[in-house]
């Protein structure tokens, strides 16, 4: 006698495909363009080059955008400075106004060469920003007075030539691409500066 079983069975293959997600960032950075000619108006080197742009800049820019730092005079108007060779390791997205270790401030109050005859770091003025974009609406001026070896340059809200002061805010800072650069009595330095995001 035979025995015969069926043993019907159900399969179910289910896929679920979730719709993928979508996010944006927005990406702070920025070029220096800086042209050097001689005492005689002769063009003696020019460089582009990018920035770190620091946390602390970072910060202020959003605090001010978002509406929990007030746009003042102090908040808006940023300054040009060189930095020095001497003593230089590093440039950190960490660096404060206050506390930046890895380089010191060219041109100012502590003696450090090159130096400028201007007597503040140099007034940064901005152009209406387009296409994601803000750029210098004119180039910023260094007088070379005392030669010496810069290193690059950087922007911040304060106009005092060597300050600390604990208030103030770096926004980026950059080195020269192909080395440091030797600026000498007479030259001038012109930099200008686009920022994006």
């Amino acid at each position: 006698m035979s025995n015969e079983k069926i043993n019907p069975t159900d399969s179910i293959d289910v896929q679920i495909t979730r719709g993928a997600g979508s996010s944006e960032s927005v990406d702070l950075h920025g070029v220096f363009t800086a042209i050097c000619h001689d005492k005689n108006g002769n063009l003696k080197w020019e460089d582009e080059f990018n920035n770190t742009v620091l946390t602390a800049g970072k910060n202020a820019i959003l605090n001010i955008f978002m509406g929990t730092a007030a746009v003042n005079a102090n908040r808006s108007t940023w300054f040009m400075g060189l930095i020095a060779s001497n003593g230089y390791s590093a440039i950190a997205a960490a660096d404060t106004h206050a506390s930046h270790a890895g380089w010191i401030e060219s041109g100012a109050a502590n003696g450090l060469v090159p130096r400028y005859s201007q007597s503040t770091r140099r007034q940064v003025t901005f152009a209406a920003a387009s296409a994601g974009s803000k750029a210098t609406s004119n180039a910023v001026i260094f007088s070379i007075d005392v030669s010496g070896t810069a290193k690059g340059a950087f922007i911040a809200n304060n106009s005092t030539k060597a300050s600390t002061n604990a208030s103030g805010v770096i926004y980026s800072a950059g080195l020269f691409t192909v080395g440091d650069k030797v600026l000498t009595g007479g030259d001038t330095l012109s930099i200008t500066y686009t920022a994006s995001a």
